[in-house]
């Protein structure tokens, strides 16, 4: 069977699918976990709990490019939209950028630059999905992923993140980079996925 007759026995299967089912009821209290940090400002919470799992977090696009060419990440790609206020400038730092994402080159692309749809500060995880990123396979297969987010798109709570979920078909929350520790318990990152997430504040 062929991959479009896969998918449009899958499309027929959900089509009649006209409502969401309702979230189920659960108590607030009881989920919530306690940030690792006091304070209110959620990107340093974020920040805080994103590196307990290996994350990079960065503000500028100079601390990107450095890391970038420090480990000899040369070549990748950026969402066309991004292109301009980030693409062009690690272009100007020496670096490779494409904005036309090409599946079958995609083991030529070590880093992807894309849209986060957020961040949940209490989980250190970012959110990716289907509306606002311009390729998955740009954000799932580089080995260094950059999720570029802004201020206002950090949540708090991983409620707040499901009370807020889009009608995007493929929505990714990304705890840090890739990991499986399926053989003999001994965690491995950057297996099924980027072995770099990265999270950079716009």
């Amino acid at each position: 069977m062929s991959r479009a007759a896969i998918f449009a026995k899958i499309e027929s299967a959900t089509s009649s699918i006209k409502e969401k089912a309702a979230y189920p009821d659960y108590d607030l209290s009881i989920v919530h976990s306690l940030p690792k940090l006091k304070g209110e400002d959620l990107w340093d919470i974020f920040v805080h709990n994103f590196s307990y799992v290996n994350g990079k977090a960065m503000t500028s696009i100079e601390q990107l490019s450095a890391f970038l060419l420090e480990t000899k990440q040369l070549h990748g790609y950026c969402d066309p939209a991004l292109y301009d206020t980030i693409g062009s400038k690690l272009a100007a730092a020496g670096l490779t950028v494409e904005t036309e994402y090409h599946r079958d080159r995609y083991d030529e692309y070590q880093f992807g630059v894309t849209r986060a749809t957020g961040a949940i500060a209490e989980s250190g995880s970012v959110i990716i999905d289907d509306d606002r990123t311009s390729h998955r396979l740009a954000a799932l297969s580089p080995w260094v992923h950059v999720a570029v987010l802004e201020r206002s798109e950090i949540l708090r709570t991983i409620p707040d993140a499901i009370a807020v979920f889009g009608d995007s078909p493929n929505i990714i929350w990304c705890t840090g980079p890739s990991k499986t520790a399926d053989v003999e318990g001994i965690l491995i990152e950057g297996v099924h996925g980027p072995g770099e997430q990265i999270a950079l504040l716009v």
